[in-house]
């Protein structure tokens, strides 16, 4: 079975197709430049390059977050697009299980991290299954980091962009129950998020695409300032 897999909830985004458990070709981008110029162009090179028709495609894999609201909007609307148009059937991970699943068959708790700016972040606590595979244990939140680190009471494995901003103080405030990931698993991968996907496609698990939304945890600063207007207006 080959599935396609796109992520694009943070700056670095990948594209990647998988086979079965093979990873035929992944590519990752940590620029600034915006995955509306990058996506489509990346799916093609892809798929070119290892010599693969969308026609034999048999899943497509999205992430639907949290992230970068503008970057999760992209992501999805491309696999709604190519999904409607090809008849493929979609499924869905959270970014934040990407992230978590860097790191398998850990011995310790893991903790994904995304800055979800405004002095919050985007985690979940992750721990393992029977089979070394990390599950989460709380829900997705949004949350003051220094409200979050009073959870942590065990040792804990961190990743993500977060630590770009929070490393600092959660070393500052969890001493030695925190450690820190090599900064390359900083980053959700399409690779991992194929993997995750083709074990939901192979349940049965696929997304109502007429349905299927970004998990953004709380509203975009544009939501919440033409909200502010309409109240203004209407006062």
């Amino acid at each position: 079975m080959k599935v396609l897999a796109v992520e694009t909830s943070t700056m670095s985004g990948s594209v990647a197709l998988l086979e079965d458990d093979v990873l035929i070709s992944e590519y990752l981008l940590n620029i600034k430049v915006t995955h509306s110029e990058r996506l489509m162009p990346t799916i093609d090179r892809i798929l070119r390059d290892s010599a693969v028709s969308f026609s034999q495609i048999d899943g497509l894999i999205v992430s639907t977050g949290p992230g970068s609201f503008t970057g999760l909007r992209i992501g999805l609307s491309t696999i709604k697009g190519i999904a409607l148009a090809g008849g493929k059937p979609v499924v869905s991970i959270s970014t934040l299980d990407v992230l978590a699943n860097n790191v398998n068959f850990a011995k310790y708790s893991v903790c994904p991290l995304l800055d979800a700016r405004k002095g919050e972040i985007y985690t979940a606590l992750y721990r393992l299954d029977g089979k070394g595979r990390p599950c989460p244990v709380t829900p997705y939140l949004a949350l003051d980091p220094q409200q979050w680190l009073k959870y942590i009471t065990t040792k804990t494995i961190f990743l993500g962009e977060g630590l770009k901003v929070y490393r600092q103080l959660i070393e500052e405030g969890l001493k030695d129950l925190a450690v820190f990931a090599p900064t390359d698993y900083n980053y959700p991968r399409a690779s991992v998020l194929g993997r995750l996907g083709l074990d939901k496609l192979c349940r049965g698990e696929v997304a109502d695409i007429t349905s299927l939304a970004p998990t953004y945890l709380r509203r975009s600063e544009a939501e919440i300032k033409w909200e502010e207007k309409r109240k203004e207006g209407s006062g």
